[in-house]
């Protein structure tokens, strides 16, 4: 995860060549350093025709050591997002900011008529989703969202297994995500600024238990909890939501902080997909493994090339190629993950329903 504390050491990180050429210079803002501002910097640094050419946030200290990279030397600082959008002239704003204030920040870009892409969750309420989506609708621009886990070769590569049917129909899946809790700043630590780790964290599995299954969850139940480490404050540290699939089936997805600081990664992600013919799973330690009735237990090798979340935007805002995260997606899995994180703050079971063709 890139922060305030990475974010140079992603600046400086080789870059692959530039592979795409766009019909005009694309001039970006950046709104917070809180989220995966790596995501961002990496390809645009790459890209002759994309510049960064502000950066926002309140920390100043931090925005000094952000800017100070060299190839961010022409940025402009502010403290004030408004006051950015106020002064430059803008094409893309990249927001991410803390989770409890980004959609305000989404709004106020989306409404002068930019293109955004954002850090998830794009809200932490259904109210604020909508205020979004209205926007983006009445203003006809691009809103793409930070979910890059499903341009990994290893997810990609696991989609590729169920569409071949070698799976059969998927009727399980079973989900984990489990990271080292390490330092947090303060804003983890408030509900307000927070959400919850379902919204923060959840998202990317959510998303890509559809992505790689095919299946649509209907309805979920969920419960979060926080066990130990009074320090992460309201920030909880262990999570489990289950779902009915849209066929019948079912999925688990149980997260954590609890991973120790002497493992070799910060998390270990898997994703287990049982179906009427076989099985695969990922697991950050094996990689991609599948068994099915005609064959034996193997390990995937050949991988999709990987990609980039905001590189796709990009090519589908200004070359009109088609996504590879459609709107209708991010606003499909912000749905849903709101539905399990209400889920776990009411104790109920909330219907979530088929998402619409």
């Amino acid at each position: 995860m890139l922060t305030r504390r990475s974010v140079l050491a992603a600046l400086a990180a080789p870059v692959a060549p530039p592979l795409v050429r766009f019909p005009k210079k694309i001039r970006v803002g950046i709104i917070g350093l809180e989220g995966h501002t790596g995501l961002i910097t990496g390809p645009a640094l790459a890209l002759p025709e994309v510049e960064i050419v502000a950066v926002c946030d309140d920390d100043s200290a931090a925005l000094a050591n952000f800017l100070r990279h060299r190839t961010l030397a022409t940025a402009h600082g502010y403290a004030d997002y408004h006051r950015m959008l106020d002064a430059e002239r803008l094409d893309v704003v990249a927001v991410c900011n803390n989770n409890g204030e980004r959609a305000g920040a989404i709004l106020a870009s989306v409404e002068r008529g930019l293109h955004v892409m954002a850090e998830k969750p794009l809200a932490l309420n259904r109210a604020d989703l909508g205020r979004i989506q209205a926007a983006v609708a009445r203003k006809n621009v691009k809103l793409g969202m930070l979910l890059e886990m499903r341009y990994d070769p290893f997810y990609r590569a696991l989609r590729d297994i169920v569409r071949s049917g070698a799976l059969g129909e998927v009727a399980q899946i079973s989900a984990q995500k489990s990271y080292q809790a390490g330092q947090r700043e303060a804003w983890y630590k408030r509900r307000e600024t927070y959400g919850s780790t379902i919204l923060w964290i959840g998202i990317h599995m959510i998303d890509l238990m559809r992505f790689t299954s095919g299946r649509e969850p209907t309805r979920v139940s969920s419960f979060m909890g926080h066990v130990g480490f009074p320090d992460l404050g309201a920030m909880e540290n262990t999570t489990v939501s289950a779902f009915q699939l849209d066929n019948g089936g079912t999925a688990t997805l149980h997260m954590d902080y609890y991973r120790p600081k002497t493992a070799a990664t910060h998390g270990d992600d898997r994703l287990r997909l049982a179906g009427t013919r076989g099985v695969a799973e990922y697991m950050a330690a094996t990689g991609l493994t599948v068994i099915t009735e005609k064959s034996p237990p193997a390990t995937v090798n050949t991988l999709p090339p990987a990609g980039s979340v905001f590189l796709d935007f990009l090519e589908n805002a200004y070359l009109n190629k088609p996504a590879s995260l459609p709107l209708s997606e991010i606003y499909r899995v912000c749905e849903i993950t709101l539905a399990a994180h209400e889920a776990a703050v009411t104790g109920r079971v909330v219907e979530i329903g088929i998402a619409p063709l």
